[in-house]
């Protein structure tokens, strides 16, 4: 089967994390991705530790299967040099702040002059307008402002760090790929490809959905760690086990309640949560601390509870689901070691064979500019 991307070309100027994660996937349905990167030094991930290759293990599994050009793109002749490119390129993802790849000369007007049918999509935090369109800032930045972060909150009341890039990858890179593919499908009609203004920030509002719906309408703006999925609620929580571990309970449903209650063997008094949420919370935790994970995970399994013990990374990539579908199936190389290739939310019927495949070298297809 050809992948749904063969033939497609992608100019990729982004750095780090959205840019690059949102270039694999479409290097991973088969897209051409060459990299233009800075000479000596090239994406400043490739620098990050700990090494794997001559790289970084980050950048390695984010820029697999793709070219590496390396240009000084305030040389003079840059855009001249890049110009083969250009004209053949299909998409153009880039990662600056707003105005600094029309100074290159490498902004939408400039590049849709040498090829209309360009998508060109820009990965910002603030995206392009706005009075904070030129504020530095990360994923924490946007996620505080956006307002997510003071959704979840610790022990001590104050907000917790999240354990993924939240604002990266699901605000930057998931509506980066989505976007571009609109593009595409919409120049498959009208022969023309188009700017996307991609703001990271403004993307996290979709994941609040409930949160706005709540306060606009009810009148009754969310608390933090108080809510539904935040932490108010006995039926969504952590529990700690004898051992220290952690059940991940989240019997919502009163089907589900029942079972768990019934499985825990939860005195008849705080089943219903609704009377004293904080002291059904108390006694849940009372009977989860009672035991160890592992008693806990034969305990409740078969028993439709909606409860999981915690894993660590290192026993999720040996979880026997995961292995079974496939899910590790393919490797990124770096000389003579192999290692799993960065899982995707592409079909697998898109990926084309699960061989393996390492990552560019810096530079290491400047032919393409004619070097």
């Amino acid at each position: 089967m050809t992948q749904p991307l063969a033939g497609v070309c992608v100019l990729d100027f982004s750095t780090l994390l959205p840019g690059p994660l949102a270039t694999l996937l479409l290097a991973e349905a088969g897209a051409e991705v060459i990299k233009i990167e800075r000479p000596g030094s090239g994406d400043e991930m490739r620098s990050y530790q700990p090494k794997y290759g001559p790289s970084s293990v980050n950048f390695a599994l984010l820029n697999r299967s793709k070219r590496s050009v390396a240009i000084d793109l305030k040389a003079p002749d840059a855009v001249a040099r890049l110009q083969r490119l250009i004209a053949r390129a299909d998409v153009v993802v880039e990662q600056f702040r707003p105005g600094v790849m029309d100074r290159l000369g490498l902004g939408y007007e400039a590049l849709a002059a040498i090829n209309p049918r360009i998508v060109y999509c820009a990965i910002t935090g603030y995206g392009q307008s706005g009075p904070k369109a030129q504020v530095a800032a990360h994923d924490l930045n946007y996620m505080a402002e956006a307002g997510l972060l003071g959704l979840a909150a610790g022990a001590d009341g104050a907000p917790v760090v999240p354990p993924a890039l939240i604002a990266d990858i699901a605000g930057g890179t998931y509506p980066a790929m989505i976007n571009i593919l609109l593009a595409l499908r919409e120049r498959d009609a009208t022969g023309r490809g188009r700017r996307l203004d991609v703001a990271m920030a403004d993307n996290l509002f979709t994941f609040m959905y409930w949160a706005l719906g709540k306060g606009q309408v009810g009148g009754d703006w969310p608390r933090p760690g108080g809510e539904l999925v935040t932490g108010g609620s006995p039926r969504y929580q952590i529990y700690r086990t004898s051992d220290g571990r952690y059940l991940a309970a989240a019997p919502l449903e009163q089907k589900f309640w029942s079972n768990f209650c019934e499985a825990i063997m939860l005195d008849a008094q705080w089943r219903d949560d609704a009377r004293d949420p904080g002291g059904t919370r108390a006694a849940v935790a009372r009977c989860i601390a009672a035991r160890s994970a592992a008693d806990w995970r034969e305990r409740l399994a078969g028993k439709d509870v909606c409860c999981a013990i915690v894993a660590s990374v290192e026993e999720a990539l040996a979880d026997e689901h995961f292995c079974e579908r496939g899910l590790f199936a393919r490797q990124l190389i770096a000389g003579d070691r192999a290692i799993t290739a960065l899982p995707v939310p592409i079909d697998p019927a898109f990926r084309g064979p699960a061989e393996a495949r390492g990552y560019p070298a810096l530079g290491s297809d400047n032919a393409l500019i004619g070097e």
